[in-house]
């Protein structure tokens, strides 16, 4: 007889999710977490990112919009270290959040990192010293991934820095280079900046957001130049080296070498899977040539009672995302029949100044696939909330199945766009056309107006 029901191995947004549905199921659960509760997006990610982004939005508004809105800022003080520390506060919030959660739900949690000998029995390392097996019935890898380290430019938190390091350090630096111009690098551009840093953002892709439509990439990049981030787009890092005043930074781009100067270097430029760590061969699951652990459209690994959710296996590295795998998985494991996730309509969204946010086909994706598509754009900047709120760059752009019109993808970039997807995610689930947009009326005055201005060029 197995010790658990279900052993979920890490506690981040996907595995304490799923801990909490399988025990809503009346399995019996364990978590092991080798590090904190609520995983790198709680502690070391989304949320204080988005506790610094929003000093960074109230500092880049005094420093440089205060006469716009008829504010004096004379001898002005802005304290960096309180900013993190106000980030650290509302992470250690959530944290103890999430605990509550899972002792209220009764399940078990061990600090301490897992390795499977077979496929029902993990050992576990625990951080107190102290070694033990456990079994369990199904098991599930929610084991999230780590900053990929480039050979020769290892993070010494001082001159390098991952992500990491890069949010927790309490100190402003006056120039920084940022290697990655993906969602990441591009939200610590807008942080930095607004607090006065000189910062330059390094992508080698033609644009930033390489993984979103490239007319939002363009449209960043140009807010950004107007705020006095330095772009590079097109460009390779070829090295770093360090000096007595922090780092000179080696860049190529068409064959031109160049150098920048800066106090630090923050590298950011993708993850990889902790799955390889877990001795999963002991177990059978099979692993991609990347290193994501293979899954089915359920979840479901090369061995039926193991599971993997999340970054862990590779679909969608996002904490919602993540989640959604974690009740689908809890679900299944229950004996319920959960729908399909659907990948290609999981929401993006990205915190910069402006925001761009997107899910679905964009036009580079649907030439590619062969879809008959149209297009339609709308823009923040005649839009009565957008000028209100001093902000009215940017756009909606709708795409629709030239055919049935049925809205097929999206991106934005503006004012809180991240807050405008859910509509337009739920209309795609569900089959939904332009026209269906256009007929629903926004209230005025809102940023939604702008969907459906766009809509109704569809409709």
């Amino acid at each position: 007889m197995s010790d658990y029901d279900v052993i979920v191995i890490g506690a981040g947004p996907g595995g304490y999710t799923a801990a909490l549905q399988t025990a809503k199921n009346g399995l019996k659960t364990a978590v092991i977490e080798k590090d904190s509760l609520g995983g790198v997006c709680l502690n070391v990610g989304c949320i204080p990112s988005k506790s610094l982004l929003k000093n960074a939005e109230l500092a880049r508004t005094l420093r440089k919009d205060a006469k716009t809105f008829g504010i004096s800022c004379d001898n002005l003080n802005m304290d960096y270290s309180s900013a993190v520390e106000r980030s650290r506060k509302v992470s250690k919030r959530l944290n103890q959040g999430v605990a509550y959660l899972l002792k209220n739900a009764g399940v078990d949690v061990y600090f301490g990192k897992a390795e499977f000998t077979d496929d029902h029995t993990l050992h576990i390392f625990m951080n107190d010293g102290s070694e033990k097996d456990m079994t369990a019935d199904a098991i599930i890898i929610a084991c999230g991934t780590k900053p990929v380290e480039i050979p020769g430019m290892l993070p010494d938190g001082e001159k390098i820095l991952n992500y990491r390091q890069a949010i927790l350090q309490t100190s402003l630096p006056k120039r920084v280079v940022i290697i990655g111009g993906g969602a990441i690098g591009v939200e610590f551009a807008t942080i930095l900046n607004g607090y006065g840093a000189a910062v330059t953002i390094v992508e080698m892709q033609s644009h930033l957001l390489p993984n979103e439509d490239a007319e939002a990439g363009a449209e960043l990049e140009r807010s950004f130049k107007k705020q006095g981030i330095k772009v590079k787009t097109g460009t390779a890092l070829c090295g770093v080296d360090k000096t007595d005043e922090g780092v000179v930074v080696h860049l190529k781009q068409d064959e031109k070498e160049s150098t920048v100067e800066a106090d630090q270097v923050v590298i950011v430029v993708g993850f990889r899977s902790n799955a390889p760590e877990l001795g999963l061969e002991k177990a059978g699951v099979s692993l991609t040539a990347r290193g994501w652990v293979e899954t089915d459209e359920m979840c479901r690994t090369s061995v039926s009672h193991i599971y993997a959710i999340g970054d862990a296996a590779g679909k969608v590295l996002l904490a919602h995302t993540a989640e959604a795998m974690g009740r689908l998985a809890g679900d299944l494991i229950a004996g319920k029949a959960p729908a399909p996730l659907r990948y290609d309509l999981m929401p993006h969204a990205t915190y910069s100044h402006p925001q761009v946010a997107s899910f679905g086909y964009t036009e580079e994706s649907a030439k590619a696939a062969g879809i008959a598509y149209k297009t339609a754009k709308a823009g923040f900047i005649a839009n009565g909330k957008a000028l209100g709120l001093g902000e009215n760059e940017g756009w909606v752009k709708l795409l629709c199945d030239a055919e049935t019109n049925a809205i097929i993808g999206t991106v934005l970039v503006g004012p809180e766009v991240s807050e405008l997807l859910p509509e337009l995610s739920l209309a795609a689930m569900h089959n939904l056309t332009a026209v269906d947009i256009a007929r629903n009326v926004h209230a005025h005055p809102t940023l939604s107006e702008v969907i459906m201005e766009a809509a109704m060029e569809l409709g």
